[in-house]
This record gives C-alpha cells, sequence and structure tokens, in this order.
C-alpha cells in the first residue's frame, strides 16, 4: 500500500467537527477538539467518539464516566481552534467559552448549537486513540435548525485548505 495514496484515501471521510468535555469528581475539565464520531445505534441512542490516548480529556472522561459532545456549527472555526490547545478555566469559561453543567455534570458549550450529554458504556484502546462507546443521556438544542440538520455542522474542511485529518 502506497503511504500517499492510503492517506488520500483516508482523507475522503468526511468530518464533523466538536469539542469534547468532561468533568472528574475533584473539579477537572478535560476538553479536546475531535472529529471522529458517529451514532451506533437507534435503540438505546448511542455515540461513539475518538479521543487521543494518554489526553486529558480521555482520562478524565473514564475517570467520571461521563462526556458531553458539543457540537460546532458553522463559523464556528474559533471555537474548534480554541480547544486544539490545553484547557485553560476561567469562572464560568473554558479556554474562553461560556459553559454550564450539562445534566450528566459534564461542560455544556453555551454558544454550540447542540450538545450531547453521555453515559460512558464502554473505551475501547486500540492504536493512539481510545473509541468511546456513551449512552445518550440528554440532548441540547440552543436554537432551531434551518434546512438539513447535518448541513449546519462545521466540517473539519471549513477550517481551510491546509487542515486535514486522517491517513
Amino acid at each position: 500500500m502506497k503511504t500517499n495514496t492510503r492517506k488520500t484515501v483516508l482523507r475522503m471521510i468526511p468530518y464533523g467537527l466538536y469539542v469534547f468535555t468532561s468533568k472528574s469528581s475533584s473539579g477537572e475539565f478535560g476538553t479536546a477538539t475531535i472529529n471522529w464520531v458517529s451514532q451506533t445505534s437507534f435503540s438505546p441512542p448511542l455515540i461513539v467518539a475518538g479521543v487521543k490516548n494518554g489526553s486529558t480529556a480521555c482520562t478524565i472522561a473514564q475517570e467520571s464516566g461521563t462526556f458531553a459532545l458539543n457540537i460546532l456549527g458553522k463559523k464556528q472555526q474559533h471555537i474548534a481552534f480554541s480547544f486544539f490547545k490545553p484547557v485553560e478555566v476561567k469562572e464560568t469559561t473554558l479556554n474562553g467559552e461560556p459553559f454550564k453543567a450539562g445534566t450528566t455534570g459534564a461542560p455544556v458549550l453555551q454558544n454550540a448549537p447542540a450538545c450531547i450529554e453521555c453515559k460512558l458504556i464502554e473505551v475501547i484502546e486500540q492504536g493512539d486513540h481510545a473509541i468511546f462507546v456513551g449512552e445518550v443521556i440528554d440532548v441540547h438544542l440552543t436554537r432551531e435548525i434551518e434546512g438539513r440538520p447535518d448541513d449546519a455542522t462545521l466540517t473539519l474542511k471549513d477550517l481551510g485548505e491546509s487542515i486535514f485529518y486522517g491517513g
């Protein structure tokens, strides 16, 4: 298999952008911009999310047993970029973004158009990422979505021509 061909083919998979958030019982926050997400079951509603092994977000979500998947909307590139770096907590903001505690205790970003809160069902650790299987416990929609809901989601290609993931 040719490396460049593999990269090209794997980069053909479309990716939305999400901010994965969690909070430990001791009050530590774990956050990360992620893009490997999919719904895997209707009943019960389950999603999977890929999170970098060893990251603070991965460790804290495993410890807490809950996480939130904040779905970023079009024109929210700045939020995606702000969670590429370690979390900075200031009163009621994470990396400058206002949040509130969700039903599960995981942080819900108030400027994200939607959020999914999950109870952690299983973690599958393979390669450099852990796959979190979460049962949907609560959802939040901050504003009505016009048109197709999936058209409202910020995608990796919205970050610019030089930003790629995978391969």
